[in-house]
């Protein structure tokens, strides 16, 4: 697992052993950042369930600002630790230790992007959701990426919260969600 571009391209990333963690393939990194193109440069990011930290590192990499790392696994901990001085990215970076539900209560400003990529069939999409948008903890064009397996139900809308995309990657479904038009405060 590497950084595919920006200021850490090339770095490898230092990845679990065995199967705890499912990081997200460079196929479907890829296809995310290419949505994310033109809303990356100098937001705030959060990576929910981050794992390793790819996503939130390279959101960082290709101009983010700032990146809130939240995982409750010690392990995961450790290697988004690892993987952000690999990167030199510790001014950049805060890591929150905690479940998904500690972890938003801890963020004290509202993001640009939240990348959301819970265990699978887990049934916490909607849980994250709906304490995102009850929190105010997306910007007014915030998005939010959800990372899911094809079997996961997730929600068409939660909240002010509405699915305005859902891509499709071999078992993989990436659902974008963002305001409702109208909704913004």
């Amino acid at each position: 697992m590497r950084i595919i571009t920006g200021d850490y391209r090339g770095r490898k990333l230092e990845t679990p052993v065995g199967t705890d963690v499912r990081p997200t393939t460079d196929k479907v990194k890829e296809a995310v950042f290419n949505i994310l193109m033109n809303d990356i440069w100098d937001s705030v990011c959060v990576d929910l369930f981050a794992g390793t930290g790819n996503l939130g590192l390279e959101a960082l990499s290709r101009g983010a600002k700032k990146c809130y790392f939240c995982d409750n696994s010690r392990e995961s901990l450790n290697l988004i630790k690892t993987n952000i001085e690999k990167c030199g990215a510790r001014d950049q970076s805060v890591v929150l230790a905690g479940d998904y539900t500690k972890a938003l209560t801890r963020i004290k400003e509202p993001a640009d992007i939240f990348f959301l990529d819970p265990p699978y069939q887990a049934g916490l999409y909607e849980k994250c959701l709906e304490m995102i948008d009850s929190l105010d903890l997306l910007t007014e064009e915030g998005i939010i990426i959800a990372e899911h397996g094809v079997r996961d139900q997730v929600p068409d809308q939660i909240g002010r919260l509405t699915k305005v995309k859902e891509r499709k990657y071999g078992k993989i479904l990436v659902s974008i969600y963002r305001y409702a038009a109208g909704d913004e405060e």
